[in-house]
């Protein structure tokens, strides 16, 4: 406490009175520190910003406030570190004060030298920032969120993103929007936080009538819902607090409710529940965006031309099919019809969509209300016959043949269409969809090879080869849930300065029963499934976060490759995504490489460009795998936004004998050079091949010779122990021996 000295004339008052005067007084809290971290001074505003009483801060360590810092509003610098090594800084610090309250705030802290000794003290300052200050951040996440949705961004993105940034407003909580579907029924659109177990349970809920009027009538009366009814379980989980309220439109109707739940044993006040009423109106905005491209999805589900279910419609049908319980049967017809192509070029195509269509209503003919028909394809269709065995199932052909035997008149040609008629069977030909549709494709092939309006039933003996790819398949699915794949890294040698330049992402499959499966094999069973794209989007995020990894541990790898198939880059959410993990790492661009290969420069189109020119704008590394080993152009070559091109293993095998070799090597380290880009060669085993590639001018190289893929720990311990300079010095011994 300020001890009482006399009241000098206005015209003597000390500078130091003065200043004593302008701390204690100042409404932003004022902390002196001295060099062991001791409090010397708090004034009136800190006690009361901290919670307590006058006097009681003097003499405690100032790591008991900043200790009292929660997630998700960690303190912006150390408050330990030592006093001689702190430069100015400043940031926002969230809080529990001593009455349990969170306090949002801005810190500052700076560093001075005074007295003849010039000892070192800090000045922490400290504003909390006000309601008004907090509705403001509400208002910037409603703008955000506005302009979210007049974007490309998924409708799931912005519901997390406003879940997180809700959770980081109110600190120690977990934020849910739930929307209420058609059958009034409780589904969770975002809650990232949220225990399974409690979002089970929830989503378990089917309101009535009587509660839809109760929200109707007050909105509030959502905490009764998704709360009282649950308190117990959710107090079993961590949670003890909820304030929520309904989701209501313009026109009346209950669309959804905006929840936050509390880790916290306390009370927070009113503020959690202003939060929430806030976000109310944006998230209703938010859901009827939702439910508007619900519409267009379902639209977008059925083919235009006859009616019905397209090929990824039919794709969840059967999914649903599989999942039901009970012993259950179905056979999926896969039908092809004959001479299509003929129709197409003989009488165009505006009569060969009205055949289809004849066809078509023929089709859906026979089938009972029951059956699923879909147009998998320009002149392929899929029925599927629900509660059907093998008998039946080939009674059904019979019956699809016998109705396109009449001639179908189009553009003045009466035309007798045939089908060839593939047919798989559930659960015989495979526990998932994509083993049907194999099989079902496979035994149509053999039907069309048999001759014209044939059917044939798929047996396992068909192809061999093809169920072993459809069992690596569902394997494959399964690795990839239960985390089973991993990444191995080959180190990339600058030879220009011999450093290291990065290291290439290759991915890695050790089944627990099937062994260790070759990348050549599980990335083709990837590619037939459709499982490539969820491989490329693992690779990326584990690469991003080993590159953490190795920077906590010291280890500095410049930056990592990760190959990528084709059909990601046909995806325009793909730039967005990397972004989004860059973002959150807080990784710089450079640091990450995305290889493509051939194939995306064959099917180079307007998208796709687009898609490899928005991650080179990011900063990110753009590298041609495997080039010259496919039908590579070089006037595609220049329109791609490409930093590097990998010269494939297969010219490096027969590099030290070959001339030919040589000059493909040659001429490719001399393109990449004028265009601009690095050169990268793979499979270097020889030192003769290295010798060979410095002398051509080759930028970068990797291969057995360095070292072959290794996981993360190893690759740690090859850079630790420098096996680079080990690798070149026995280059150089080997240079030296082959010379004498």
């Amino acid at each position: 406490m300020k001890t009482q000295k006399p009241t000098p004339s206005p015209a003597v008052v000390a500078i130091p009175e003065i200043s004593f005067e302008l701390l204690h007084q100042a409404h932003d809290g004022m902390v002196i520190i001295d060099d062991h971290n001791t409090i010397l001074y708090a004034n009136p505003a800190a006690e009361a910003l901290w919670g307590y009483d006058p006097g009681t801060l003097v003499g405690r360590s100032v790591g008991e406030l900043m200790a009292a810092s929660v997630e998700n509003g960690a303190a912006p610098f150390d408050i330990n570190t030592s006093i001689e090594t702190v430069e100015p800084v400043s940031g926002e610090v969230t809080f529990e004060n001593r009455s349990g309250d969170y306090i949002s705030a801005e810190v500052s802290l700076t560093t001075a030298r005074v007295g003849t000794g010039a000892r070192s003290y800090r000045l922490m300052m400290v504003r909390g920032i006000t309601g008004a200050g907090h509705r403001s951040r509400v208002v910037e996440l409603q703008n955000t969120v506005f302009r979210s949705l007049s974007s490309e961004i998924q409708i799931q993105d912005v519901a997390d993103m406003v879940c997180r940034e809700v959770e980081t407003l109110v600190p120690n909580t977990v934020a849910v929007l739930i929307l209420l579907d058609e059958q009034n029924r409780l589904r969770i659109l975002s809650g990232p936080g949220m225990p399974r177990r409690f979002a089970a349970a929830l989503e378990d809920m089917r309101l009535t009538e009587a509660d839809i009027a109760a929200l109707a009538n007050d909105l509030n009366e959502a905490t009764t819902i998704v709360w009282d009814s649950y308190r117990s379980v959710g107090i079993s989980l961590g949670l003890h607090h909820c304030w929520a309220s309904a989701i209501r439109t313009r026109n009346g109707r209950i669309t959804g409710i905006f929840a936050l739940y509390s880790r916290s044993e306390r009370n927070r006040g009113g503020w959690p529940a202003q939060i929430v009423n806030s976000c109310v109106p944006f998230c209703g905005v938010l859901i009827e965006q939702h439910e508007a491209r619900q519409h267009i999805s379902q639209l977008s589900n059925y083919d235009p031309l006859t009616g019905f279910l397209n090929r990824t419609a039919v794709h969840k049908v059967i999914r649903s099919l599989i999942g039901q319980p009970g012993d259950n049967h179905f056979a999926l017809y896969m039908i092809d019809i004959d001479r299509f192509r003929d129709i197409n070029d003989a009488l165009g195509h505006i009569n060969g969509d009205g055949f289809l269509k004849s066809v078509s209503e023929r089709l859906k003919g026979v089938s009972r209300s029951n059956y699923v028909l879909s147009r998998s394809g320009p002149n392929e269709f899929l029925i599927i016959v629900p509660n059907t065995r093998r008998d039946d199932a080939l009674k059904f052909a019979d019956i699809l043949h016998g109705c396109v035997k009449q001639p179908i008149e189009i553009g003045g040609n009466m035309i007798v269409p045939t089908l060839g008629i593939g047919i798989s069977l559930f659960p015989e030909n495979g526990p998932d969809g994509e083993s049907l549709l194999s099989y079902a494709e496979q035994a149509m092939r053999q039907a069309k090879r048999s001759g014209l309006g044939m059917t044939h039933l798929a047996r396992s003996e068909d192809n061999k080869a093809a169920q072993d790819r459809l069992l690596l398949g569902s394997a494959l699915r399964e690795s990839l849930a239960q985390g089973l794949l991993n990444l191995q890294y080959q180190p990339q040698i600058d030879v220009r300065n011999n450093t290291l330049y990065g290291v290439e992402a290759l991915s890695r499959w050790n089944h627990p029963t099937l062994g260790n499966i070759y990348p050549s094999r599980f990335i083709a069973v990837a590619e037939e499934t459709g499982q490539i794209e969820a491989i490329g989007t693992w690779s990326l995020e584990r690469a991003v976060q080993q590159i953490l990894e190795w920077d906590a541990h010291g280890i500095y790898v410049p930056t990592v490759a990760v190959n990528l198939s084709a059909g990601h880059f046909r995806n325009r959410n793909l730039p967005g995504f990397i972004a989004r993990l860059l973002s959150d790492s807080k990784l710089e661009p450079h640091r990450l490489t995305v290889e493509i290969t051939e194939s995306v420069m064959m099917t180079e189109n307007e998208d796709t460009n687009m898609v490899l020119q928005s991650i080179r704008n990011l900063g990110v590394a753009l590298s041609m795998d495997d080039f010259g080993t496919g039908y590579s152009s070089l006037s595609r070559l220049t329109r791609l936004p490409l930093t590097e091109i990998k010269i494939d293993r297969s010219f490096i095998m027969n590099l030290e004998h070959d001339a030919n070799a040589q000059a493909v090597t040659t001429a490719v380290i001399g393109i990449g050079g004028r265009l601009g880009m690095t050169v990268v060669t793979e499979g270097v085993e020889t030192v003769r091949q290295l010798d060979l590639l410095c002398q051509l001018g080759c930028d970068v190289v990797q291969g057995y010779l360095f070292a072959r893929p290794m996981p993360p720990e190893k690759l740690e311990e090859w850079l630790r122990n420098d096996r680079l300079a080990a690798v070149l010095e026995e280059a150089k011994e080997s240079r030296a021996a082959a010379s004498e």
